[in-house]
């Protein structure tokens, strides 16, 4: 939020842009910023089956229900008020749901700490009660590995059309920077809760709570403690204070989520490229079927994994390893960048990616790397910042490729400029029709030439 506002607000606004695309637009033509839109639509959907599978498993817990029925509900009910709203549906349900995050998570957090059946979670932090200590270590060969995290999630949300667009409807610079700067304040404050509730239920005997034998960590539903934890071990008014704070904080996400993909499908696809004499009409009937796709894409996804941190970290890879550069370009160096600079970067950054792989979604890892470690399953445990090298290499990788297309422009017109000069000097050629004509010319003057000197004789 904070990189954002400093860096990134003032540029977008300053050309009076709708999405992130235009600029994209403006600079590359609509073929190159259609193949740019693709990485940025897959985060945009990863991030959609995220939110849809934390809103599933919340559900999911509430009422009892199996996963995929929970995230089956949760898609159809924000696509249902996203298509029925839009922006303004978005902005004023984010009111509401800013306000019960805030009340409604911290409300419950002095009730776990009291429960009777938690202990001291500062005591189980770095002993072992009901499992093992929660508190992990900072190893110095991991410190690749963190900082790789760090910036992923610092530089990876600066691509995203819903942090745009946000920032654009706001009246003036001024009011952008304010949001994204109380934002930056929110964030930590909405997240203490969460990490408050987490180490309450690894401090928990949860064998004499309502949930019961074994715990919620030794039967892999680690992933859902947080709507467990508020449901087992709060009164049950508080429980259904913190569900609804819960419920309300992934609901303000996802309603954005659908909203950013469905907007760049309509406007920077379907009227730029597709159809561009498209009317306004026929644009939001496009974005409302865009919205009902891309949760329909969503939920499958989220069907697949009940990883939400997964979908997360794998939205915001795909966003910092080819996105950031071309982000970072556009607006910072306009005037050194290409379209042939940009998908030679593009290409570069997705064949570097998928040679990196990603065991937890299948793709094999390929590239060996400085520091790995070979783990038991044979799967590669990267040590070296391998994201951020993608990042600056693709960026370098820019700059370099339009700068040698320039100049190899500039050296063909010099070479061309050289042979119409010599063109210029050199001598007409002449037909065969002008050599005849001079020839004889010759041959006459010759001629007179010769009877004159014969007179004069004479």
């Amino acid at each position: 939020m904070i990189i954002g506002a400093l860096f990134f607000v003032k540029p977008i606004r300053s050309k009076n842009y709708v999405t992130l695309m235009d600029p994209f637009q403006e600079k590359y033509g609509n073929t190159v910023s259609a193949f740019l839109f693709i990485p940025a639509l897959v985060g945009d959907i990863l991030w959609i089956a995220c939110i849809l599978g934390a809103l599933g498993g919340t559900v999911s817990v509430v009422m009892d229900i199996s996963s995929p029925l929970a995230v089956c509900i949760s898609a159809a009910v924000a696509i249902i008020y996203t298509l029925m709203g839009g922006l303004y549906s978005v902005a004023y349900t984010d009111v509401i749901q800013l306000s019960l995050m805030l009340l409604g998570l911290w409300l419950c957090v002095p009730f776990i700490l009291t429960s009777p059946t938690s202990a001291n979670f500062t005591v189980s932090a770095v002993s072992s009660l009901y499992q093992e200590p929660w508190l992990g270590k900072l190893e110095l060969e991991q410190t690749g590995r963190w900082i790789d995290d760090i910036l992923l999630i610092a530089f990876g949300g600066i691509c995203y059309q819903a942090f745009y667009q946000r920032v654009l409807s706001t009246a003036t610079d001024s009011q952008a920077k304010i949001t994204c700067y109380a934002g930056a304040v929110l964030c930590p404050i909405l997240g203490i809760p969460s990490l408050i509730i987490g180490a309450a239920a690894a401090s928990t005997n949860w064998n004499q709570t309502s949930f019961g034998s074994p715990s919620p960590y030794e039967q892999g539903k680690s992933g859902m403690i947080l709507p467990i934890a508020l449901q087992h071990l709060c009164p049950f008014v508080v429980s259904l204070i913190g569900m609804g704070a819960l419920a309300a904080s992934v609901m303000s996400s996802v309603d954005s989520a659908l909203l950013s993909a469905a907007s760049q499908l309509g406007r920077n696809i379907f009227k730029n490229i597709i159809y561009k004499q498209a009317s306004e009409k026929m644009i939001i009937v496009v974005v409302k079927v865009s919205i009902f796709l891309c949760g329909l894409m969503g939920a499958g996804l989220a069907m697949l994994s009940r990883s939400i941190h997964l979908f997360w970290i794998v939205s915001a890879d795909v966003l910092y390893s080819m996105m950031t550069p071309q982000v970072t370009c556009i607006f910072y160096f306009s005037q050194r960048v290409n379209k042939y600079g940009a998908c030679a970067g593009l290409v570069l950054a997705v064949t570097l990616r998928v040679l990196v792989g990603e065991p937890v979604i299948g793709l094999p890892d390929v590239l060996p790397l400085p520091w790995d470690k070979i783990q038991e399953d044979g799967h590669r445990y990267r040590l070296f910042p391998f994201r951020t090298a993608i990042m600056l290499i693709t960026t370098g990788t820019i700059l370099s490729i339009s700068r040698l297309v320039v100049y190899l422009s500039e050296e063909r017109g010099k070479s061309d400029a050289v042979v119409d000069k010599n063109l210029h000097n050199m001598a007409p050629l002449q037909t065969d029709e002008e050599e005849k004509e001079k020839l004889n010319q010759e041959h006459n003057h010759s001629s007179s030439q010769g009877s004159n000197e014969h007179n004069e004789k004479c």
